[in-house]
């Protein structure tokens, strides 16, 4: 069982800064703790996942060892949320699974992450969101 979600993000990166605040501000239903990807923790934490991966992906580990990234990472950071649930459980359906891809390849896409436009896969805190 889940008990706890440790969401690594791009700290230099207004999107996932502001996606990160969003979260953060929500009633959780599973504790979520952010811990910024690539950084001295999260490379002491999870020595086995490679930091320019979760750079340019949002990943999220559960204390069950459960690793999300992409799509499923943000459905289980929905998942954590009180009243983000149902959300969530619809997303994770394979005929709406699309949908939930659809949103992270729209977020990578302002990223500049996967080939993309915009501020860069390693914005470095430049962009203005």
């Amino acid at each position: 069982m889940i008990t706890r979600l440790t969401v690594l993000y791009d700290a230099g990166c207004g999107l996932c800064r502001t996606a990160r605040a969003w979260l953060a501000s929500r009633a959780q239903l599973v504790p979520l703790e952010f811990v910024p990807a690539g950084s001295d923790e999260a490379r002491r934490r999870y020595p086995a996942l490679d930091p320019a991966e979760t750079l340019a992906d949002i990943t999220v580990v559960a204390d069950d060892g459960g690793v999300y990234t992409g799509d499923g990472a943000w459905i289980i950071c929905l998942w954590a949320l009180d009243g983000y649930r149902g959300l969530a459980a619809r997303l994770s359906r394979p005929d709406l699974r699309p949908v939930a891809r659809r949103m992270v390849q729209a977020a990578a896409a302002v990223r500049g992450v996967g080939g993309g436009r915009g501020y860069g896969s390693d914005c470095g805190g430049t962009c203005d969101l």
